[in-house]
């Protein structure tokens, strides 16, 4: 945290090097909260891009009323959220789904990664599924280990917001991710007798 301080204070005095140190050392977080948010390495290096450029461009601006991290966070959310919606007003490159190469060569591809590398890969498609509304919070809490207070504050919405969103984004996951033939949260529910 201080050297934080000390390497923004740098920077903003016109030390390139510090600058450097600084983007440098919170690349590799910032752009795993863009590739959750987005759920595609390709966008997440546009939204990561975009983020350290709005990084750079804020620094004067910067005011240390939260961590650089959360700052930082919030930046590389908000890239990651304009880079979503980017991705909506895109056609959709590649072949028809009919001319896919089919769920068999998904299958063998994955069959010869590991279970830890299949079980990322599912939490990802599954994150991916979730509303950007939730997604956000969802990330912020469970992959980067904010603090709601500092997630309220990244996002700029109420503490109990981010309590809400972040539950129905988890309960939105468990019923992604509950394994075949065993319903999720919401079918038991349904099946229970009044």
């Amino acid at each position: 945290m201080d050297d934080d301080r000390a390497l923004i204070a740098a920077a903003v005095a016109g030390d390139r090097a510090a600058l450097d140190t600084l983007l440098r050392r919170h690349h590799d977080r910032l752009y795993a909260v863009c590739r959750r948010i987005t759920g595609d390495d390709a966008d997440a290096a546009d939204a990561c891009q975009e983020a350290l450029i709005a990084i750079v461009r804020g620094l004067l601006r910067f005011d240390h009323r939260a961590s650089f991290t959360t700052w930082a966070y919030r930046v590389a959310t908000n890239a990651a959220l304009d880079e979503l919606r980017r991705r909506r007003r895109r056609p959709e490159p590649g072949l028809p789904a009919a001319w896919d190469a089919g769920p068999g060569a998904a299958v063998a591809a994955v069959a010869d990664a590991s279970e830890h590398v299949a079980t990322r890969l599912e939490v990802d498609a599954a994150v991916a599924t979730l509303p950007a509304e939730f997604r956000a919070p969802v990330v912020l809490r469970d992959f980067c280990g904010l603090s709601y207070d500092e997630i309220a504050e990244a996002l700029e919405i109420p503490a109990g917001t981010v309590r809400s969103r972040i539950s129905r984004g988890r309960a939105a996951l468990a019923e992604v991710l509950a394994p075949p033939g065993n319903p999720g949260p919401a079918a038991r529910r349904q099946t229970r007798s009044p």
